[in-house]
């Protein structure tokens, strides 16, 4: 226990208990204490991590010897939070994504990350897919690359804890919350900045007879997004949320002037009568020829420790390997600060019917 990095847990959640039952992989790694204010929630982390203290509030944790902190509160807590953890100290942080809900939290946090040099990583698990990094490492076969698209045809939001993520002001809109992990693929592969966004969504089928305190969510369940990017790129995201039982929840397709490489990832949930498969590639030249398809395997127990093809597990080997050497987050603030403006773009053209341009040198609507 001596030699483990003692680590601190701020939710535990759904998805505050995905990062638990990972870490529990991890020889080199114990999670020492958690704080979890819901009698039920912490009832569950319990069971996860029997030896943890269990501290009533943020800087009771805080007051832990811990050398890594996990923050995986309701998305409307994580910017005050990182705030008070910037202030207090500099130990590394992996906060759930999205960063923060609103282009005013944008900015508070941008100036407290100027004055504080904290290792602060967001928790893009996305890009940790092992279909999705081999996906990333394929690119080439495209040539120059000019078109991403992006298409999640799923099941309904899940149930949370006191059903934020029901409500806008909570977790900051469908695009900031589901898909804040898409626009950071489409930075990622296409290797640039955003420069305008026009978007058409609406909520037309899921949660319209829920009523919370009497209020019924506004959450949006369906939309298209297209994005100019600042290399000439274009990118569009097609999202459905009434799409349950879909033989393929992800599909990534890269169009460049050579041919077109595709990702096709299976949900979590299986067809009944169909076996289950794994994530699979598929590279198309232009050229007439057969196309080649790669089938993507992902160890079991990533698999059974949490979603997304065991990205949760892969994210955190990443975060503690940069952890130990030294060496900056894969994912840093700017990244995920830059996701969240994608995103309130992608809100603000979908409310305004007007396509809205970003400021990215400056983190910025327009």
């Amino acid at each position: 226990m001596t030699n483990r990095l003692r680590y601190g847990l701020l939710g535990a959640g759904m998805m505050g208990r995905e990062h638990l039952r990972n870490l529990a992989l991890f020889k080199d790694v114990a999670v020492v204490a958690i704080c979890e204010p819901n009698p039920g929630m912490l009832k569950k982390a319990r069971v996860l991590a029997p030896d943890a203290v269990f501290v009533p509030d943020l800087q009771a944790l805080l007051a832990q010897q811990l050398d890594a902190l996990v923050i995986a509160t309701p998305n409307f807590m994580h910017c005050d939070q990182l705030l008070t953890v910037l202030s207090t100290c500099q130990i590394p942080v992996l906060v759930e994504k999205p960063l923060v809900t609103s282009e005013v939290d944008v900015q508070r946090l941008r100036l407290a990350l100027e004055a504080h040099a904290t290792f602060v990583w967001v928790g893009m698990e996305y890009r940790f897919m092992p279909a999705l990094a081999a996906f990333d490492a394929k690119q080439a076969v495209v040539g120059q690359r000019r078109m991403l698209s992006i298409r999640e045809h799923r099941y309904p939001f899940l149930k949370k804890v006191d059903d934020w993520n029901r409500f806008n002001q909570y977790s900051g809109g469908t695009f900031v919350e589901k898909c804040c992990h898409f626009f950071d693929l489409m930075r990622l592969f296409l290797q640039a900045e955003p420069v305008r966004v026009f978007a058409s969504a609406a909520q037309d089928v899921n949660h319209l007879a829920e009523r919370y305190g009497g209020a019924q969510p506004d959450i949006w369940d369906n939309g298209y997004v297209i994005i100019d990017f600042d290399n000439g790129c274009r990118g569009m995201l097609d999202l459905c949320m009434f799409a349950d039982g879909v033989r393929f929840e992800q599909e990534i397709s890269l169009v460049g002037d050579l041919g077109r490489l595709d990702c096709q990832i299976p949900g979590p949930f299986q067809i009944e009568g169909v076996a289950p498969e794994p994530a699979r590639l598929i590279s198309s030249p232009r050229a007439p020829a057969t196309p080649v398809i790669e089938r993507v395997m992902v160890p079991k127990a990533a698999m059974d420790a949490g979603s997304h093809q065991g990205a949760t597990f892969f994210q955190h080997q990443a975060f503690l390997a940069a952890v130990l050497s030294d060496k900056p987050p894969a994912v840093s603030a700017d990244d995920g600060l830059m996701a969240v403006l994608m995103g309130l773009a992608a809100q603000a053209s979908a409310t305004t019917k007007q396509a809205v341009e970003i400021d990215a040198q400056n983190f910025r609507l327009l």
